[in-house]
């Protein structure tokens, strides 16, 4: 029995961390339609039309670090916007979650409520087994491909490793 325990623990440790192969920087980004925090259908393949995208993965809203690192985009938003950078966030929350965190931290940009986990099942980004929420990962969509991928996101640094990436795709 204990030995049953301990292989259950050791596998659910191990899922966590295993997971399909990442998206391939060039490959076409996903076209996905979902929920924003106003229930409103938002086709993806129209924001990339718009400039430069980010997708962002966060666990879940309201939590320390998912609001870190909403804040930090936040706070950078103007300059990265002016840059023409579109931003997506995206989480398991519900519509009406994601637009309680969009208004309690004044976010400008466009919140996605992935709760059948099709956004990050496209985009190959792994849920934590048992709780049903994605890694923090983020994505870079130029002309309609992935161009810049961060496994594993900053928080409180995201505008700034954003920042960064976002220099270094524009010179491509």
């Amino acid at each position: 029995m204990k030995h049953a325990i301990l292989l259950i623990s050791a596998m659910s440790i191990f899922s966590i961390f295993a997971h399909a192969d990442p998206l391939a920087l060039g490959s076409p980004a996903p076209c996905i339609t979902a929920k924003n925090q106003d229930g409103e259908d938002i086709a993806f393949a129209d924001v990339y039309a718009k400039g430069i995208t980010l997708v962002y993965f966060y666990p879940k809203a309201e939590t320390p670090g998912c609001t870190k690192e909403a804040c930090s985009l936040r706070d950078a938003y103007e300059g990265l916007h002016a840059k023409g950078l579109q931003i997506l966030g995206v989480s398991r929350d519900t519509p009406e979650s994601q637009k309680k965190f969009k208004l309690n931290r004044n976010i400008p940009f466009t919140l996605i409520a992935d709760t059948d986990g099709k956004v990050a099942e496209a985009f190959k980004v792994p849920l934590f087994p048992g709780i049903g929420m994605t890694k923090r990962q983020s994505f870079i969509i130029k002309n309609g491909k992935l161009v810049w991928a961060s496994l594993s996101a900053q928080t409180s640094g995201a505008a700034q490793e954003v920042q960064d990436a976002l220099e270094a795709v524009q010179m491509q």
